[in-house]
């Protein structure tokens, strides 16, 4: 009787871990990065332009040929967190592990367990266009040399703004497309947070969400904010664009209230910073 209680529990431990990490991953914008224009779910494929050439993403479903069906847990959070395949190579910074490094072990677990509950498709990944000399052998220099340790951040009292620090910059990793980077593609957190940058990853320019009152968000309010992370409406009338179009509909819509509301408190108290 115990044995089968026993396994019960550790049968609906896995139901909730996964249908925490279904949410996670909506937070993450696993969607949006792993899904091509009108191909399956998770299954790779899209293209990012950037200045260091066109990335596609991978194949994430459980397909043990083409996806992630023969990784194991801690071979996810390794690729997760710290950017490091399966194989020991190092994976090149267009996958958001300078920001997923701040998430916690336990939410990659739970998006990795929602992961392997979901339909494998086989589709096999597409190699990247990049110029001759950007080799994936560089990538494990650059993340030794060029990722420093996290560093601390002041913190609040306010547990409201805690939690939409981590939704901004661990599992959303705003930063990643709205800090400007420098040459070697670092992000320039310490001078430029969230300032906005001239070429993002679908080529575009991404604007500023500091609290800068001419090129930033510091004329909305946080009912504005909520209400654009919802469902992508400017308070100027207007709606989002590009590619953050695809993030308010495959993840900031599919928060909680309190998640978006949390976000928006937050992003209204980062520093206002000019546009570079």
């Amino acid at each position: 009787m115990r044995f089968w209680c026993g396994l019960a529990l550790l049968a609906a431990v896995g139901v909730v871990q996964a249908a925490d990490g279904e949410y996670l991953l909506n937070a993450a914008g696993c969607v949006t990065c792993h899904t091509a224009e009108s191909g399956p779910p998770l299954a790779g494929g899209r293209a990012f332009t950037t200045p260091y050439g066109t990335f596609f993403s991978p194949n994430i479903t459980p397909d043990r040929d083409t996806g992630i069906g023969t990784w194991s847990r801690t071979q996810f959070i390794a690729a997760l967190k710290h950017g490091t395949a399966p194989d020991g190579a190092a994976y090149y910074p267009v996958f958001p592990y300078a920001s997923y490094r701040r998430m916690s072990d336990q939410d990659a677990a739970a998006i990795y367990t929602y992961l392997q509950s979901t339909e494998p498709r086989r589709r096999p990944n597409l190699e990247h266009d990049l110029p001759w000399w950007l080799g994936r052998w560089m990538m494990k220099p650059w993340q030794w040399w060029m990722l420093d340790p996290i560093e601390p951040t002041p913190g609040t009292n306010d547990p409201t703004i805690e939690r939409g620090r981590y939704l901004v910059d661990a599992l959303g990793h705003c930063g990643e497309c709205h800090t400007p980077r420098d040459w070697a593609g670092v992000m320039l957190r310490q001078s430029h947070y969230l300032a906005g940058s001239k070429q993002g990853p679908d080529g575009e320019a991404v604007p500023n969400i500091t609290t800068d009152r001419s090129n930033g968000i510091g004329k909305w309010d946080a009912d504005d904010l909520q209400y654009f992370l919802e469902t992508g409406a400017l308070p100027n009338g207007d709606y989002a664009g590009g590619l953050m179009t695809d993030v308010i509909d495959n993840s900031t819509s599919k928060l909680t209230a309190a998640d978006r509301k949390a976000m928006a408190a937050y992003l209204k108290s980062v520093p206002a910073v000019a546009t570079p």
